[in-house]
């Protein structure tokens, strides 16, 4: 595989689950696109074939394992040929995905509140020893005292060497993600994480500022296959909640090379429908992340009865502000900032830079505002001079409040602090999956507040990012503990021991929050059942009866019987279930058991449905979460807009809009950004389908260039409309 890989562009980006990257598309270099093809037959024959016919045409990475494909690098007129060929299935442009030691050191940095060791998740006598852990992410500082003696190896796939180091300053903005996470998994010294005698396996697939591409996350997971990775860590992802985009695909497939995959849920909840991709892919394990006891600040206005969440960045110090304070919008006001809160919208300056200039002019906190719908989560860590005043991220509805707040001439607004009890982060994205109504996540770990190691000492970071770790972690355990266990018995194992999370009042979260719950590895190796496949989504339904039947596997690990019974689920108008009487598992065998629900859709509310089924065994209880959409939901109906240069030219443009159902048209018009004001259609869309839609559009069709708001309706099938808006640029 290493040898086939010549050189990756990053035109797309993978998001660190931690972090945030601010711009879309990084910059072409020497006027080459990237692509990736999928080709029918051998792709090294096609290599050959293109190295001798098409010269110019650079195949930078050969995938055999995931997908049957090529990456191709070239100027685009020369791509323009590639479309052509009988081999050639499928085009995809590319794209970004968007992350000396001492003991006073990791002391110092243990003492900070709320603070969170990764090693007290393992609560058995097991290490992880000899598993094999690839960490796909931004590198690894192979030379930090808690890493030396864990780290096996890996590859770079941004500089194409075997030497996947962190981002150093003097490369660009630096990085700290892969380090953190790889700390949580295996670290081995003064620090520990949860698997401490792990073998880890670095893919430096993110470069500068955390920034890499699909070429490079999916050769990264090839070259996993090939060195024989057990357990493969992906604490990044995108926002798209579809279960079949390419990064998905890639996942699952590489779940049927024996691999375990585990993957960060994403750090944009507490709304349903933010799980995003790969974490959306079925056969991997996708984990949010859990919270300690802690006080959140949050901005409070008392006139206006406004209460405001904060998301700190990761590498922020804590926000603790005692007093009221003045809010600027940088960008409206000519106001000094000195003493104040700088107000800044989210653009393509990173996050580090924004606020270190906001820092400079005297600011005593900043806050960056999302510039599309939702909350997000940033990092302004791996600065070579850190940044001593609060950063945090708003949402785009409270940004936009607080810019008209900060116009007015006592914009001053107080800190208020909410005490919570273990719960679930806000941040942590939920479920479910559109188009499949998939669960997710699956489970739950700690995931804020995580001290672990970074290149020359340790930090506290949160995200998903940090929870993900946990599990590969246990996993790690798992296989030591049974290594003639398989994948699938592990990850039920962990399903099936998880521990259901309640709020303060003692209401369970629902399976869209939580999944199964918070892993518990010693109750997962010790476990006399496992559930197989325990989540249960039944789907949508509609019209007026709807059946639906589920067969579940149970294991019994034991040497006896073991007897087990359905409790019978409480009435609910418009539900059924049939479940099988008592039954008897034999001992080391499994019984596959039909479950069946039967709905009466105009009995029912429209919308999710959801709850768990107990299973009892002696004096055990196992909960299935089930979940079933009636009619229709608020899902997004739209996913995974994309409009940019066509990767063949420069004279069109290339779209892609992913439909979550069935629709009769698609428009998206443009308007002012500043004044809202409708300028024209871009693009009408007839005849689409479930799934992806993609084509394009000439650029003297475009009209004139600039950034815009685009605002995307889409008419259903029903008769009813859908829209949301996104922010477009058309070039020159």
């Amino acid at each position: 595989m290493r040898y086939l890989i010549i050189t990756i562009l990053s035109i797309g980006t993978i998001t660190l689950l931690n972090l945030t990257t601010n711009s879309l598309y990084a910059e072409e270099k020497n006027d080459k696109e990237s692509i990736i093809i999928e080709v029918e037959g051998d792709p090294h024959k096609h290599k050959e074939y293109l190295e001798t016919y098409h010269p110019f045409v650079e195949v930078i990475a050969v995938y055999d394992k995931l997908l049957k494909g090529l990456a191709l690098q070239a100027p685009p007129e020369r791509l323009t040929k590639m479309d052509t060929l009988d081999f050639v299935k499928a085009i995809h442009p590319v794209r970004e995905y968007s992350i000396d030691v001492t003991e006073k050191d990791f002391k110092k940095a243990a003492e900070q509140p709320n603070i969170v060791l990764p090693s007290t998740v393992n609560n058995t006598t097991y290490t992880g020893k000899g598993v094999r852990v690839g960490v796909i992410d931004t590198g690894i500082d192979y030379n930090h005292p808690d890493l030396q003696i864990n780290y096996m190896g890996g590859y770079d796939l941004v500089d194409l060497d075997e030497d996947p180091m962190e981002t150093l300053a003097s490369e660009g903005m630096p990085t700290i993600h892969g380090t953190h996470v790889a700390g949580i998994v295996a670290g081995n010294g003064m620090f520990q994480g949860v698997a401490p005698e792990a073998e880890i396996y670095s893919y430096r697939a993110l470069g500068p500022g955390g920034v890499g591409t699909s070429i490079q996350i999916i050769a990264a997971m090839e070259q996993a296959i090939e060195d024989g990775i057990e357990v493969i860590n992906l604490s990044l992802g995108n926002t798209v909640n579809v279960p079949d985009y390419p990064t998905s695909i890639a996942v699952n497939r590489a779940t049927e090379h024996g691999i375990a995959v585990v993957i960060a849920n994403g750090n944009n909840g507490p709304d349903r429908w933010t799980v995003g991709a790969p974490a959306t892919a079925s056969n991997a394990l996708s984990v949010g992340a859990t919270a300690p006891p802690q006080e959140l600040p949050f901005l409070y206005d008392a006139l206006a009865d406004k209460s405001i969440q904060m998301m700190p960045m990761m590498g922020s110090v804590p926000w603790s502000l005692e007093k009221d304070y003045r809010v600027v919008d940088v960008e409206q006001s000519s106001t000094s900032v000195r003493g104040k809160i700088a107000l800044v919208k989210r653009g393509e300056v990173p996050f580090y830079d924004l606020a270190k200039n906001a820092e400079q002019q005297g600011a005593v906190a900043v806050l960056i505002y999302n510039n599309e719908e939702g909350q997000f989560q940033g990092s302004i860590a791996g600065g070579e001079d850190p940044i001593r005043i609060p950063v945090a991220s708003v949402s785009d509805q409270d940004g936009k409040w607080l810019k008209n707040y900060a116009e007015q001439s006592f914009s001053y607004i107080e800190t208020e602090y909410e005490k919570i009890e273990d719960g679930i982060a806000p941040f942590s994205s939920r479920g479910p999956v559109t188009v499949n109504w998939d669960i997710k996540p699956d489970v739950l770990a700690p995931g804020t507040n995580i001290i672990s190691t970074v290149p020359g000492g340790y930090q506290a970071l949160q995200g998903t990012s940090m929870a993900a770790p946990h599990v590969t972690g246990a996993i790690a355990l798992l296989k030591e503990a049974h290594p003639n266990w398989s994948n699938e018995q592990i990850f039920g194992a962990l399903r099936t021991t998880a521990l259901r999370m309640e709020d303060e009042e003692g209401i369970v979260f629902d399976p869209i929050i939580q999944g199964a719950g918070s892993i518990d590895p010693k109750k997962a190796i010790a476990t006399s059942t496992i559930i197989h496949d325990s989540a249960l989504p039944f789907g949508k339904v509609g019209g007026f009866v709807h059946s639906k039947t589920i067969e579940v596997t149970i294991e019994n690990t034991t040497d006896q019987p073991q007897t087990y019974s359905f409790d019978i689920p409480n009435k609910q108008k418009g539900v059924s279930w049939k479940l099988p009487q008592s039954f008897t598992v034999e001992g080391n065998d499994k019984k596959t058991i039909p479950i069946e629900l039967r709905m009466t859709s105009s009995q029912l509310e429209e919308g999710v449905h959801q709850g768990w089924l107990s299973l009892n065994e002696q004096d055990h209880t196992y909960y299935l979460p089930y979940l079933f959409i009636n009619e229709t939901a608020d899902y997004p109906k739209a996913a995974g807009f994309d409009f940019h240069v066509k990767p063949f030219s420069d004279e069109e443009y290339f779209y892609q809009i992913y439909l979550t159902e069935d629709t009769e048209s698609v428009q998206v018009d443009l308007y002012q950004p500043d004044t809202l004001l409708y300028d024209r259609t871009l693009l009408q869309l007839k005849d689409v389908e479930v799934g992806m839609n993609e084509g394009y559009l000439k650029k003297s069709e475009l009209g004139d260039p600039g950034s815009y708001k685009a605002l995307i309706t889409i008419q259903l099938d029903s008769g009813e409309y859908e829209s949301y808006e996104v922010e477009l640029y058309i070039d020159p």
